[in-house]
């Protein structure tokens, strides 16, 4: 299964149990790999929260087994630098600092850290030094959040 298979997989077992799946990363290897999962909910994550969806995932992928070989399940919260991989991502974070990479260059540069003006369903507007950048959703290649200092 590809990535976004197994996030379809999961998402709506971590739906049902009232959080969102904000991120997922899998990784294999020829001897063992990682299946990451990042929840998220408005009242935030905690250790219980984890072992929860832990639980739930394990018996799910158990049953289905989307990666061959051995891997490691792990479920933690997107942290401060969260990725931003959503519309409904980049719309919370609206008025936060974001650093976002781009696959191809827009405006002569690839690498872009302002404040998060707006977001729509195509694309995200970044304000650097007062210069608005308009970047395609679609080509965004990580868009995190930047700490507060």
């Amino acid at each position: 299964m590809t990535g976004k298979e197994i996030q379809e997989l999961l998402e709506p077992t971590v739906g049902r149990l009232g959080y969102e799946l904000s991120d997922l990363e899998v990784k294999t290897g020829s001897n063992s790999g990682v299946i990451r999962v990042f929840i998220d909910h408005p009242d935030g994550i905690g250790i219980a929260d984890c072992e929860k969806v832990s639980h739930a995932l394990s018996a799910l992928l158990d049953v289905e087994n989307p990666v061959a070989g051995q891997y490691d399940l792990e479920v933690s919260s997107p942290g401060w630098n969260r990725k931003l991989t959503k519309v409904e991502h980049f719309q919370r974070f609206a008025g936060k600092t974001v650093k976002v990479d781009m696959r191809f260059p827009i405006a002569g540069r690839k690498r872009f850290r302002g404040t998060l003006v707006s977001s729509d369903d195509e694309n995200i507007v970044v304000e650097v030094d007062g210069v608005s950048h308009s970047l395609p959703m679609a080509t965004i290649d990580t868009a995190r959040l930047v700490p507060a200092s």
